[in-house]
C-alpha cells in the first residue's frame, strides 16, 4: 500500500488522520513542522504527501516549493483553513496537485487520496511523447518540459494541456476541454477552466497567450505554429 508523509503541526488532527490512514491500509509517516518535513522529503520516497499551509520553522508553501525544484514529483494535496480562491491558486501554481479546505470529513480525504493514487499510478504501457512549438508532453510518465526544462503541472492541468498538444490549432469551448480533458459530469465552471488556463500559462511562459489562444465566444486553441 501507499506510504504517505503527513505534514501537520496539530497533534490531535494528527492523531485522527493517522489512525483513520493505518486503518485505511496506508504506510503514515509524521513530520511536525516544515524543516523537518524538507529533511524527510530529501531523504526518502513517498508515494504522496499530505501538506498543511501554516507551519512552524517553514511555510508548507515553501516545503513544496523547495520539493518541486528539487525534482520531487509525487501527488502533494494541501490542507488548510485557508479557502480562498488566491489562496488555492497560489498553492497549484507552486505544485500541488489538490486542496482540501479544513474541516473536512475522513471520507472526503480518502476519496480525494485514491484519486491523486490512481492518476499516479494509472500509466498506460508505453510512453507517448507529443512534441509541439517548444513543449514536449510523455503521457504515461506524465513529464512536461519547456525548452528542455522540466515544469511540474497538478494531474488536472497536465491532462488539460495534453488533450490541447493531441489536438493542436481545433478550438474547444470550456464546456468540451471540461468533457473531453477531465471527463467531467458537467459541473465544472467556465471559471475552473479559464483558472486552469492560466496557471497552465504561466508555467509554459505563455505570458501574451499566444500558444494556448483564447478565440472570444468559442473557446481555445493551442497554436502550434508560431515560436515564442
Amino acid at each position: 500500500m501507499a506510504k504517505i508523509l503527513l505534514v501537520e503541526d496539530d497533534i490531535d488532527l494528527t492523531s485522527t488522520m493517522s489512525d483513520f490512514l493505518e486503518h485505511e491500509g496506508y504506510t503514515v509517516e509524521h513530520a511536525g513542522d516544515g524543516a523537518e518535513a524538507s529533511f524527510r522529503l530529501s531523504s526518502f520516497k513517498y508515494d504522496l504527501i499530505m501538506l498543511d499551509w501554516n507551519l512552524p520553522k517553514m511555510s508548507g508553501l515553501d516545503v513544496l516549493k523547495n520539493y518541486r525544484l528539487s525534482g520531487g514529483r509525487a501527488p502533494v494535496l494541501m490542507l488548510t483553513g485557508r479557502g480562498g480562491l488566491s489562496d488555492k491558486e497560489s498553492g497549484l501554481d507552486m505544485g500541488a496537485d489538490d486542496y482540501l479546505s479544513k474541516p473536512f470529513h475522513l471520507t472526503e480525504l480518502s476519496a480525494r487520496l485514491r484519486a491523486l493514487l490512481r492518476r499516479s499510478y494509472d500509466f498506460p504501457e508505453g510512453d507517448v511523447t507529443i512534441q509541439v512549438r517548444n513543449l514536449e508532453l510523455s503521457s504515461a510518465s506524465r513529464k512536461l518540459t519547456v525548452d528542455g526544462m522540466n515544469v511540474h503541472l497538478s494531474p488536472k492541468d497536465f491532462s488539460l494541456l495534453e488533450f490541447l498538444m493531441q489536438h493542436p490549432d481545433t478550438v474547444f469551448s470550456y464546456e468540451a476541454l471540461a468533457k473531453r480533458a477531465w471527463d467531467d459530469d458537467g459541473e465544472t465552471t467556465e471559471e475552473a477552466v479559464r483558472s486552469a488556463i492560466k496557471r497552465i500559462r504561466k508555467k509554459i511562459g505563455d505570458v501574451e497567450g499566444t500558444v494556448i489562444e483564447n478565440l472570444s465566444k468559442e473557446g481555445y486553441r493551442l497554436n502550434s505554429k508560431r515560436a515564442l
